[in-house]
């Protein structure tokens, strides 16, 4: 059954592959960024059933704004992937709080603003799938992005909490946990560690590969597979659940 769904972080990486994902299986999709040139990029190339809009996130005028226009396209807003997110790095005690605070804004407060938002109709309607997409980070800490590991946390805990809310209302809250994705960021920064440190690129692959039992990085498909399964019919039962995708990692 066709559904719209609106997908946050749409533009490019694991929003780009879960939007393709949605749209395959015959949903509508809402593609939402702060960036509108990705976003018209990828509505041009999934053609009908697309519709792409700019908006913040931390900005819940905006997303307002976004969520007006999407439903003014295709109607009430039935699936809702929260994508959108950031990960500096630094040592705890060299943190800015400004970026501190960036990251609560977008990883945090970004699900709770577009969350809210669509749960209006979800228990209007009766059903509704929200899937946020997390990390292994909302299991485990890491060195280095403790502002990113507190965000997923969070994200994970709301979830499991708002699942338990609306279990009765037709309503599943997951997240998706995966580990090291092959996307441009984690490529960018094997880059970085190539030119900075003077390893070599399977070296510094091996960085973000050794954390994986299966030895490499999780594919974004694999990533969009496990949320188009999770907001199909035959995951009805299936909610309050965080999804590891890590090749064994978090065992």
């Amino acid at each position: 059954m066709s559904r719209h769904a609106l997908i946050t972080g749409a533009g490019t990486g694991i929003g780009e592959a879960i939007s393709r994902q949605l749209h395959h299986k015959g949903h509508a999709v809402t593609l939402v960024g702060r960036r509108s040139e990705p976003l018209e990029a990828l509505s041009q190339a999934l053609g009908r059933q697309s519709f792409a809009v700019s908006g913040d996130v931390t900005d819940r005028g905006e997303i307002e704004s976004a969520f007006k226009a999407a439903k003014a396209q295709f109607g009430d807003i039935e699936i809702l992937v929260n994508c959108a997110g950031m990960a500096p790095t630094a040592p705890f005690h060299r943190i800015d709080f400004a970026d501190w605070q960036r990251t609560m804004d977008v990883n945090v407060n970004g699900v709770f603003h577009c969350t809210q938002l669509a749960l209006e109709s979800m228990l209007e309607n009766g059903w509704g799938r929200v899937v946020n997409i997390a990390s292994v980070a909302s299991l485990k800490g890491f060195p280095y992005v403790s502002g990113y590991c507190a965000s997923k946390h969070a994200v994970l805990g709301m979830t499991r909490a708002l699942a338990l809310e609306v279990a009765t209302q037709g309503i599943t809250v997951n997240a998706v946990c995966p580990g090291y994705v092959d996307t441009d960021i984690v490529r960018n920064a094997i880059a970085g560690i190539v030119s900075k440190t003077g390893r070599t690129e399977a070296e510094a692959m091996r960085h973000f590969t050794e954390s994986n039992p299966q030895g490499r990085l999780v594919e974004v498909t694999e990533v969009a597979s496990a949320v188009s399964w999770l907001c199909s019919e035959a995951a009805a039962s299936v909610t309050g659940q965080a999804v590891s995708i890590d090749g064994g990692g978090t065992a």
